[in-house]
């Protein structure tokens, strides 16, 4: 039996992939940059350390890293602030789930702005620890934010399953040895590398059942 279940947060509670995307490609080309045709997935799952330093070097953006991780999480908690765009039932399936099994939440989001999403959707009391990649060592694809949070809900990381929507999520928490649900974003496909890591792909987020969950586990 599974013994906890570890959710993302963009992409598979909050649809806000696309609005990062529209906040950071703005910025870039605002400050002398270049969006690149792979940027929007190579920034998937990265850390805000790691997104920041990639868009002020790789990209060209004339601000130092620690100025744009400011300015664009400042203009993203305005977005949210005017709208938290939550998928459809996705509250409905963690409340379905929170009854069954302890929930984390493992999230590339920065702490304030995970803070933000979960108070707007009602899920703030729905898990018993949430870390942003902000505070380990290393972002996504690395494993390093999925352990933390089994060892915050004091469980071995491979009795986890994990709810993951893009292709750095899914290596990240299979690298932590947890058993991994695919709900890729139609806009962001996984690549095929990380597709074969998951136990299963779902299409929607509504298709994740306590039953899918007791299979894996």
């Amino acid at each position: 039996m599974a013994d906890a279940v570890i959710f993302d947060l963009d992409g598979v509670i909050v649809d806000s992939e696309p609005v990062w995307e529209q906040v950071r490609r703005a910025y870039v080309a605002e400050h002398g940059g270049r969006w690149l045709p792979d940027t929007q997935r190579r920034l998937m799952g990265m850390s805000t350390a790691e997104w920041s330093a990639y868009l002020s070097g790789e990209l060209g953006v004339d601000r130092g890293a620690e100025r744009v991780a400011t300015e664009v999480v400042t203009e993203m908690s305005r977005r949210y602030a005017a709208h938290v765009p939550l998928i459809d039932d996705a509250d409905a399936v963690v409340r379905r789930l929170a009854a069954r099994w302890p929930l984390g939440l493992a999230s590339s989001s920065p702490t304030r702005l995970i803070g933000a999403a979960l108070e707007a959707t009602g899920l703030a009391d729905a898990f018993g620890a949430t870390l942003s990649t902000e505070q380990t060592a290393r972002g996504k694809p690395a494993p390093d934010v999925y352990l933390a949070v089994a060892a915050r809900l004091a469980v071995d990381p491979a009795r986890c399953v994990a709810v993951e929507d893009s292709s750095n999520g899914v290596r990240s928490a299979a690298a932590a040895g947890m058993r991994v649900v695919a709900v890729p974003h139609g806009s962001y496909p996984l690549d095929p590398d990380a597709a074969a890591l998951a136990a299963v792909v779902l299409p929607a987020i509504g298709a994740l059942t306590p039953d899918v969950v007791e299979r894996l586990g």
